[in-house]
């Protein structure tokens, strides 16, 4: 399974305060809230931290159909991070879900998987013919076949990711 998140940096800036207090305490668990006190870009932490627990989430809903809004039970951790390139995990309940983040200067995108075997087969494509079930969760349909697709959009992005197996 796979879920994506995309933030547009420049239009986080506009919409978001994320410095207000009780912000951060409110989205992130206490282990996340020292990943955004130690950081040097204490802003880019944040949406990095953000779009990981959205794109697993996205795994999360597919799968169990659940719709809430409980970011706290999306637990972040870090397995590497640079300038360009993170990985991660994200835990959910008894689920765990590996993330691979890319940060431009405009925008950040993390892809989300539940097999980490498949981190490296995710794969953006075009606007196609999308269904979506009774839940509103994507599908692309490829002939006669049904594929998981993760779409996210945010400002002057959008990315539409699937597993290519």
């Amino acid at each position: 399974m796979i879920g994506n998140d995309v933030i547009d940096l420049a239009q986080s800036r506009v919409e978001s305060r994320w410095q207000r207090n009780g912000f951060v305490e409110k989205l992130f668990t206490a282990n996340e809230q020292q990943y955004i006190k130690d950081s040097d870009q204490p802003e880019t932490m944040v949406w990095l931290l953000w779009s990981m627990k959205e794109a697993a989430y996205k795994i999360y809903n597919r799968k169990t159909k659940i719709r809430e809004y409980s970011p706290k039970k999306l637990s972040c951790s870090l397995d590497t991070l640079s300038a360009n390139l993170a990985f991660g995990k994200v835990s959910c309940n008894e689920n765990v879900y590996y993330t691979k983040t890319i940060f431009s200067l405009e925008s950040i995108h993390t892809i989300a998987v539940d097999d980490q075997e498949n981190i490296n087969n995710v794969v953006e494509v075009e606007n196609k013919e999308i269904l979506k079930d009774e839940n509103g969760i994507p599908y692309l349909k490829t002939g006669n076949m049904l594929q998981d697709i993760s779409i996210s959009h945010h400002g002057r992005f959008e990315k539409w990711v699937i597993i290519d197996k």
